[in-house]
C-alpha cells in the first residue's frame, strides 16, 4: 500500500478530521484529488522533491497526500526555522515547488548557498480556496508506481553541522503505521489528537498515518496550549493523546482525572519520560503512560511499551516484524542487561542519506541501522535507552551515563527538569555538569543537590558543576539540545 492510498480506508461519511470543521473522508479524498490536480498543473512530476511548511492544518495532510499521489517527495521543514535554515534544505535537496502557508522571503539566503534554480512559492492560502471552483483537468494517474519509491525526505536536526536528509519510502511509512497499530490498536470509532507538529515524522506516522490506516478520525490542534488540549480532549472525545515528556508534565499540573475518561492510550516518544513524572501521571489519572522509541531513519517508531505491560523507564518492545539488537563495539549481540548499542533492522529503515553516501554507510553497517542510543534489553524483552553514545561522559576512564543523573534529579521536588552534560576536567578528562530548573517555590542550592547526589551515586558520577537555567533550550518534540547547552558551557569556561 501507498501511502496516498491511505486515505482510501475509512468509509464516506466517517469524520476524518476535526479541525475548524468536520470534514469527512469522502471530502478528505475530494480535496486531495483538487490539490494533486492543481500541483501537477503548477509542475510537479514524479521524482521531484517538494518542500511543504505548514503549521498542522487540513491542508497541510492534502498537500502532503497530494504530492505523494503524483509520485514527488515531500519534503516536510520545520516552521520554526529561520530563512538561512530553510534556504539550506532548499537548495540540498534540489527543491523546485515550495508549498507554504506564508510567502517567504528567501532570495537573498538562497543567493549565500549559490542555489540559481527559482523556486516556486505555492502559498496555501492563495489558491486553496479557489480549488474547489477551478476548473482543473485531473492529474494523470502513476501506473507502475511501487512501495519502494521514495516518499519522503526529513531533515534531521543534528547534533553538529548541517542537517541530514533521512530518506524514506511508501513502504517504510506504511509498514511502521501499521506495526504500531498493532501494538498501540486503533479503530474506526478512535478520535486521535494530532498536536505535535505534523512535519515531525513521530506526529506524521503516529497521529496521522495511524489513524487513517484504521479510518479513524484526527483532530487537528496547530499549537500546543495545556488549558486548550485539556478541553479538545475532553470536549472532543479523544480516545489517543501522542505527546512529548513536558505535555504531560503540563497535563498533570492543568488536568482532573475527568478530562481524560474517554482516553483509552496516552504515548510519550521524542524524548526520554522521566519516571517522576510517569509515575505522578499514573496517579493522578489512574492511566500509564506508554513510551515508545524511535528515530527520523527508521520512520519512525521502533519500540513501544505494550498497553498491557508497562515499565517504568523502558521504551518497551520491538515492534512486531522488526529486529533490535544490544551488540557491542565489534557488533556482537550481548546479553540480557548488559550495555551496548541498539541496532535496528527491518522494513522501516530508511533507504539512506539524501545524497550522502558515507554518512549512509556509516549508520547502516553489516544490514543493521545503528541508531547511536547505548541501551540494555531486559529478560522480557523490554528495551531501557541509557543514553546517546555521544552524550556519554568519560570521567577517570569510567562510563558516566548522563540520564541515570537525570533521573535522580528529576525525582528532587526542588527540580522542575534537569539535563547533564560533559565539560572539559584538566584532571579526569570529562566531569559533569547539571543544567536545571528549579521548581517553583525552591531556591538554586547547589550544596544541596550534591549532598543528595552523593548519597546516591558513586562519587565519579556526581556532577562537578550545578548551574541553574530558567529554561533548558528543547527542540519542537520536546527533545532537551544538549548540544546548546555544550555551547553555552564552552562560551564561559
Amino acid at each position: 500500500m501507498l501511502v496516498h492510498n491511505l486515505i482510501d480506508q475509512g468509509a464516506d461519511e466517517q469524520i476524518a478530521l476535526f479541525t475548524r470543521k468536520q470534514v469527512t473522508y469522502r471530502q478528505l479524498r475530494e480535496a486531495v484529488d483538487r490539490y494533486r490536480a492543481f500541483f501537477y498543473q503548477q509542475g510537479v512530476r514524479r521524482g521531484d522533491n517538494v518542500g511543504l511548511l505548514s503549521k498542522n492544518s487540513v491542508e497541510f495532510i492534502y498537500s502532503y497526500m497530494a504530492i505523494a499521489s503524483l509520485g514527488a517527495v515531500v519534503v516536510p521543514i520545520n516552521f520554526q526555522l529561520v530563512a538561512r535554515e530553510i534556504a539550506y534544505i532548499i537548495k540540498d535537496a534540489k527543491i523546485k515547488v515550495f508549498v507554504t502557508m506564508t510567502q517567504l522571503d528567501l532570495q537573498s539566503e538562497l543567493d549565500a548557498y549559490a542555489y540559481l534554480d527559482p523556486v516556486n512559492q505555492l502559498v496555501i492560502p492563495e489558491f486553496s480556496g479557489q480549488l474547489e471552483t477551478a476548473d482543473l483537468k485531473p492529474a494523470p494517474e502513476l501506473g507502475d508506481f511501487a512501495g519502494d519509491e521514495t516518499c519522503v525526505i526529513i531533515y534531521t536536526s543534528g547534533t553538529t553541522g548541517n542537517p541530514k536528509g533521512a530518506v524514506l519510502s511508501h513502504n517504510n511509512l506504511v509498514s511502521d503505521a501499521k506495526a504500531f497499530t498493532e501494538v498501540i490498536t486503533v479503530e474506526a470509532d478512535d478520535n486521535v489528537l494530532c498536536v505535535l507538529p505534523m512535519y515531525h515524522c513521530f506526529s506524521w506516522t503516529c497521529a496521522v498515518l495511524g489513524a487513517l490506516i484504521n479510518g479513524a478520525a484526527i483532530t487537528i490542534l496547530d499549537a500546543f496550549n495545556p488549558k486548550e488540549a485539556v478541553a479538545t480532549i475532553r470536549d472532543g472525545g479523544v480516545t489517543i493523546v501522542y505527546g512529548v515528556p513536558v505535555m504531560y508534565q503540563l497535563y498533570s499540573a492543568v488536568a482532573g482525572a475527568e478530562d481524560f475518561a474517554k482516553v483509552k492510550f496516552f504515548v510519550s516518544g521524542g524524548a526520554s519520560l522521566p519516571e517522576t513524572v510517569s509515575r505522578n501521571f499514573d496517579a493522578k489519572f489512574g492511566k500509564p503512560i506508554l513510551e515508545g522509541y524511535g528515530l527520523s531513519e527508521a520512520s519512525p517508531v521502533v519500540c513501544v511499551n505494550h498497553p498491557d505491560k508497562v515499565k517504568y523507564c523502558s521504551i518497551g518492545a520491538v515492534l512486531p516484524g522488526i529486529i533490535a539488537r544490544v551488540v557491542d563495539e565489534e557488533g556482537k549481540q550481548v546479553p540480557p542487561g548488559e550495555i551496548g548499542e541498539l541496532v535496528v533492522q527491518g522494513p522501516i529503515v530508511m533507504k539512506g542519506y539524501h545524497n550522502l553516501p558515507e554518512d549512509t554507510a556509516k549508520a547502516q553497517r553489516d544490514g543493521w541501522l545503528h541508531t547511536g542510543d547505548m541501551a540494555y534489553c531486559d529478560q522480557d524483552g523490554y528495551f531501557f535507552i541509557v543514553d546517546r553514545i555521544k552524550d556519554m561522559i568519560i570521567t577517570s576512564g569510567e562510563n558516566v551515563y548522563p540520564r541515570e543523573i537525570e533521573e535522580l534529579l528529576y525525582a528532587h521536588p526542588a527540580v522542575a527538569e534537569a539535563a547533564v552534560i560533559g565539560i572539559p576536567d584538566k584532571l579526569r578528562g570529562q566531569a559533569g555538569c547539571a543544567y536545571v530548573v528549579m521548581a517553583e517555590g525552591h531556591a538554586f542550592d547547589k550544596k544541596m543537590l550534591r549532598t543528595y547526589l552523593q548519597k546516591k551515586l558513586a562519587a565519579y558520577k556526581v556532577p562537578r558543576e550545578f548551574a541553574q537555567v530558567e529554561v533548558l533550550p528543547k527542540n519542537s518534540t520536546g527533545k532537551i539540545m544538549k548540544r546548546l547547552l555544550r555551547q553555552q558551557a564552552e562560551s564561559v569556561s
